[in-house]
């Protein structure tokens, strides 16, 4: 850039810094944007190793339920049995 000893600038050198500021922010918001991206990445990785293990404690909560159930119809399969064994026995009491 040439400035002469007035002060004043020459208009291609004006278009020269112009696009020169155009291609500074460009390359800056270029950037910025790279960094949003990386970041989102990660944060969605975290995410998803969250859900991962969210996921593998519902699925144990689940087993252990599933367990649960079959235990507690196991015991009223059970009590049922006695059940009908006092019915009858009472009834041949009668």
């Amino acid at each position: 850039m040439h400035l002469s000893a007035e002060g004043t600038t020459t208009w291609p050198d004006a278009v020269l810094t112009i696009g020169l500021l155009f291609l500074a922010v460009v390359t800056a918001l270029f950037l910025f944007q790279g960094f949003l991206d990386i970041r989102k990445a990660k944060i969605n990785a975290g995410q998803e190793e969250h859900l991962r293990q969210l996921v593998g404690r519902y699925e144990q909560l689940a087993e252990k339920t599933l367990d649960a159930q079959q235990r507690t119809a196991a015991d009223v399969a059970e009590l049922r049995t006695r059940t009908a064994s006092i019915e009858q026995i009472l009834r041949t009491v009668e």
